[in-house]
């Protein structure tokens, strides 16, 4: 099972201030321990949401508004990929998380869809996506 680990965006990572060495030292640790159990994917910081754009659809109209966005509350400052067995493994890898602020802030974990999920699809669909998901995993 895949989840993203959505790191939420504070005040701080918003107005594009820098974690401490310390904390760049420990994130980077822990990113150790996940890729040496096997369970790391990915993993990133974002940039602001100044430094971002969003498009927003209605019928075959595209809009596009940038950065930055106001509810900071709603924004992602990073994420990892895992694949792990359970969403509790998931929690408790995430528990292990060095808190990126030393405040009070959040992490989020959401299952990831496979195309197994998609009880609707048909099979030469699931089996296209599964190529293409491999020919992805060879680029990176």
């Amino acid at each position: 099972m895949r989840f993203m680990v959505i790191v939420k965006a504070t005040a701080e990572t918003e107005a594009g201030v820098q974690p401490s060495e310390e904390v760049i030292t420990q994130m980077h640790a822990f990113n150790e321990e996940l890729v040496k159990a096997g369970v790391m994917l990915a993993g990133e910081g974002l940039h602001p949401s100044s430094k971002g754009a969003r498009v927003f659809f209605s019928g075959d109209e595209r809009t596009v508004v940038d950065g930055p966005f106001a509810e900071t509350k709603e924004l992602i400052a990073g994420f990892w990929l895992l694949e792990v067995k359970s969403l509790e493994e998931a929690v408790e890898w995430v528990k292990r998380v060095p808190n990126p602020t030393g405040e009070q802030s959040q992490i989020e974990i959401r299952q990831v869809f496979s195309s197994e999920d998609f009880e609707n699809a048909p099979q030469e669909i699931i089996d296209r996506e599964n190529e293409l998901r491999a020919r992805a995993d060879a680029r990176g």
